[in-house]
């Protein structure tokens, strides 16, 4: 009965509810409705947002890829039909969408970028310092090659059509008003004008790997007429000196202009996937390493010392290859430089990954379209030089590899294959990881004493001044108080008192030593490895850009092959080859500063 009676009462204020609801639940029913409302129209933005972001990026990469394959068309039919479509008519194409990209910019400096929210997000991986440098210096090149061949074109003035001379006039404010675009808004995440930002940002794209694919293929019909001995011109030059002067530095700074066309199609790409978006808060962005040297001793020799003897390798070999064809030593010496860096520069990678694998570190997942591009880039521009030492082991194999040349061939090639997915796994295992924070140290450690370095990461700048000033001498009367209220040493600053004397010099050294001793040996062994591969890859970067090539040279592969052939694999392999090794020293810059 107890029961019968406690049911009713249970089940009382369920049934009294609905006719008499208290002021309690009818707000407690109403907060929870509006809270409904607003997640469902708050998902409805996002997935209307996202929506449109997708369409926007497909329209846009239409676009670029129509005009891309519009623009390699007229290209490739200039290579096999030099009659109905000439060079001038590429100039023409390309100069029409020169100044398209050059009238969006110029609206995008002028009007878009001072619109409220236009830099409300700004993504801090995008457009590192020593990427804006090479761009600055790469834009600089073309600008004075551009320079060398108006000056080249006047002097044939009586001979030459007013397109050739208006294609590199327009070159020159293109390039200087990209970079300047990409120097201050590499970093932007767009948030105004979505549509009108990405068809600018691909159209401008478009055009400079149209600039690259044209540059390459002009000179690829450059040593063509070189190489086959055809040369011969009804126009001649008043002044012989200086018409040499112009095709020198012309010729001297042609790789830079390819270079910046390849590094500006890639600031671009990346500057288009940021357009709107919107960056959320992580600890991780704040982490800024500076780039330091750390103490790092064995890796600069061993690189110092790869470059120089590469420096002379390759003057050898090009003081054969101007005055006459290089002999069978000069392709033994060259080649035997490349057989005996690489095995190295693959150890080095090798033993760089492994201590990644030891350290414990975790990895950095954030989404960062800038680590993805890297990581793409890397991959790609691997295939040019990899795909060359395929071809080029294929026709030695399938001749004669006993020969001394052809084993010495056989034997770079596959060194090069081998040095290039190492060098890839690599980068892109140090790319991945989290960075670390060089400024934490254990709290009973002291830094910059004697056997108590912390393995954390190097001193701070306030511990550096605070031990100078205690070096300035024992007494209190060598002090005074800044405006700060810190104690600094009277009438000297920290970076002065340093270098006064032999005590300053050597106190400079001794700090430079308790930097380097306060790593631990893994961020040691990471530093002194990519330091060596950076230079690696500036000596190789340097032999492979500029003079002869001694793979179209040797005439193995071309015997082999076929002329055409061969020639159309070297020319496109070599590029890509070239843009590898200058991209591989950022890659490795990186994997030094969060080392």
């Amino acid at each position: 009965m107890g029961s019968n009676e406690a049911r009713p009462q249970n089940h009382q204020p369920q049934d009294v509810a609905p006719e008499e609801p208290s002021p309690t639940g009818a707000r407690g029913w109403k907060i929870h409705t509006e809270a409904s409302c607003l997640r469902r129209h708050c998902s409805s933005l996002l997935r209307r947002d996202r929506q449109s972001r997708k369409a926007g990026q497909l329209f846009s990469g239409l676009l670029a890829m129509n005009v891309v394959f519009l623009g390699s068309a007229f290209i490739c039919s200039v290579i096999f039909n030099k009659v109905a479509i000439t060079l001038k008519d590429i100039w023409i194409f390309l100069a029409i969408l020169k100044l398209l990209a050059l009238g969006w910019m110029a609206y995008y400096l002028f009007f878009t970028r001072w619109k409220a929210k236009t830099r409300l997000y700004r993504d801090p991986h995008a457009g590192p310092i020593w990427v804006k440098g090479s761009l600055l210096l790469f834009g600089a090149c073309s600008v004075l090659l551009n320079m060398f061949w108006i000056g080249y074109d006047i002097i044939h003035i009586h001979c030459k059509s007013p397109v050739e001379i208006v294609f590199p006039c327009i070159q020159i404010p293109f390039i200087c008003t990209q970079t300047y675009f990409i120097w201050c808004h590499a970093k932007d995440c767009a948030q105004v004008e979505h549509n009108i930002t990405r068809c600018g940002l691909m159209l401008t794209l478009a055009t400079n790997l149209l600039l690259w694919l044209l540059a390459v293929t002009n000179d690829s019909l450059h040593q063509e007429i070189a190489s086959e001995g055809n040369w011969s011109s009804s126009c001649n030059c008043s002044n012989a000196t200086i018409c040499q002067v112009f095709q020198k530095g012309y010729i001297l700074l042609y790789p830079f202009n390819t270079e910046y066309c390849l590094i500006s199609c890639s600031m671009l790409y990346i500057m288009w996937k940021n357009v709107g978006r919107h960056l959320v808060e992580h600890p991780a962005i704040h982490i800024k390493p500076r780039l330091r040297l750390h103490g790092v001793i064995f890796g600069p020799l061993l690189g110092i010392s790869a470059i120089i003897i590469g420096i002379c390798t390759f003057v050898m070999y090009q003081i054969q290859a101007t005055n006459s064809s290089p002999s069978l030593q000069a392709f033994v010496l060259y080649y035997s430089y490349y057989i005996c860096l690489l095995p190295v520069m693959t150890i080095g990678a090798l033993a760089g990954t492994i201590i990644h694998g030891l350290e414990e570190r975790e990895l950095d997942t954030v989404k960062n379209p800038t680590r993805s591009l890297d990581v793409i880039l890397l991959m790609g521009a691997a295939l040019g030089q990899i795909g060359i030492s395929y071809f080029s082991i294929v026709a030695i194999v399938a001749t004669n590899p006993k020969d001394l040349l052809n084993s010495i061939i056989l034997a770079y090639s596959v060194s090069i294959i081998i040095q290039h997915i190492t060098q890839n796994i690599f980068i892109i295992e140090g790319l991945h990881r989290q960075p670390l924070l060089v400024n934490e140290a254990p709290s009973h450690a002291t830094p910059f004493t004697g056997g108590s370095a912390s393995t954390h990461g190097p001193p701070t700048d306030h511990m550096v001044t605070s031990r100078a000033c205690q070096e300035c001498g024992p007494s209190t009367s060598n002090k005074e108080k800044d405006p700060s209220g810190k104690d600094v040493c009277a009438n000297t600053s920290p970076t002065v008192s340093h270098l006064k004397g032999r005590g300053g010099i050597r106190r400079a050294s001794q700090n430079y030593m308790q930097t380097y001793n306060h790593l631990n040996w893994k961020r040691k062994a990471l530093k002194e490895i990519s330091s060596f591969l950076i230079m690696c890859n500036i000596i190789l970067w340097i032999m492979s850009s500029f003079g002869a090539h001694p793979s179209f040279e040797n005439g193995l592969e071309k015997s082999f092959y076929g002329y055409s052939t061969w020639f159309a694999i070297v020319n496109l392999g070599l590029p890509l080859g070239v843009f590898y090794r200058m991209h591989s020293v950022g890659g490795l810059l990186e994997v030094y500063r969060f080392a």
